[in-house]
């Protein structure tokens, strides 16, 4: 066991600023837990929001962000099964994961796929479930269908792509700069659009021949919501996904029954747990397709950890298009 490590502590609730690197010593071992040495580790809004004390879990300073991780178990408890010293794994908590160690419990570790980085297996897999439950368990997108994507720019937003494109559909997809859009392209799109065009709804409509897209994937919320409701189709499937806007909007009754469309609200991680069958389906299905390449990461942005405070600064700004990792380098 290494006796100390550096993390990326939040000392206040300022913000970005008050992100310090500092030394802490390591703890021993529960038996059910394991030590990982952090290769990469992904950002999340959440990590941001926790900086402000803005987010729903609320720690308070000294506290180490960090959501998501992968990297090699180094020490295992005397209860762990199925893993061993020195396999590539990658597990998530509610913080500390940005720091060169950390100690997760065994349930919350999963082998990394054969096919993806430390970098890649850091932030994919909180995604690529998102997008799995939504468009496969929820929504049920076929072939030939249409799809619209709000947020398209972001790491959901992109895994959703990757997934709408596999499955056959017709993606239609928002971002909100040039270069935005030619990423969302690139990784799938068929059409990019601007969420702030005032005709947006009406451009829609027009890309599907007046009928409006089958689905509507929206991590956004707010005024954008309701824009995208009126380019869905008549028994259309409305996905709402989150409220990366900070506005959680409200729906009106009569147009959803007037078009006859459903509101569908998941909740990818809370369905796994409340179905373990659901959860293993899903999790062998995302492996096949990791494989395949088809659910890999978009990763537009690579720190240091010396240089965590950049790094939030870069999702506050909206810099970072797909996915942004911290990677160590010490």
């Amino acid at each position: 066991m290494t006796n100390s490590y550096h993390a990326a502590v939040c000392t206040a609730l300022t913000g970005p600023d008050s992100i310090r690197v500092e030394e802490k010593q390591a703890m021993y071992l529960k038996a059910s837990e394991v030590r990982i040495d952090v290769k990469a580790a992904g950002l999340n809004f959440p990590d941001l929001l926790m900086t402000y004390g803005k987010y729903q879990f609320r720690p308070d300073p000294p506290f180490v962000p960090g959501l998501e991780v992968a990297g090699v178990v180094i020490e295992t408890g005397t209860d762990i099964k199925g893993l061993a010293v020195g396999d590539r794994v990658m597990g998530g908590s509610k913080g500390n994961g940005f720091a060169e160690q950390i100690i997760l419990p065994g349930m919350a570790i999963k082998p990394l796929p054969a096919a993806l980085s430390f970098a890649e297996g850091a932030c994919w897999y909180s995604a690529a479930i998102t997008a799995w439950h939504a468009l496969n368990d929820k929504a049920a997108l076929d072939k030939g269908e249409s799809i619209l994507i709000l947020g398209a720019s972001g790491g959901v937003g992109m895994a959703a792509i990757k997934l709408a494109k596999y499955k056959g559909a017709t993606i239609i997809a928002t971002g909100s700069s040039d270069k935005k859009r030619k990423a969302i392209e690139e990784a799938g799109a068929d059409y990019s659009l601007d969420p702030a065009d005032p005709d947006l709804a009406a451009k829609v409509k027009a890309l599907t021949d007046g009928k409006g897209v089958d689905v509507v994937f929206d991590p956004v919320g707010g005024d954008l919501a309701i824009t995208a409701t009126r380019s869905i189709s008549w028994g259309g499937r409305y996905l709402i996904v989150g409220f990366a806007s900070g506005e959680i909007p409200s729906f009106p009754a009569n147009h959803a029954l007037i078009k006859g469309y459903s509101l569908i609200g998941l909740r990818a991680g809370e369905s796994g747990r409340r179905d373990p069958e659901l959860a293993k389906r899903s999790e062998h299905a995302l492996r096949n397709l990791a494989e395949q390449g088809v659910m890999r990461p978009h990763i537009s942005h690579s720190f240091a950890l010396e240089d965590v405070a950049d790094a939030l600064r870069a999702l506050e700004q909206r810099a970072v298009i797909g996915r942004a990792i911290i990677e160590m380098t010490r």
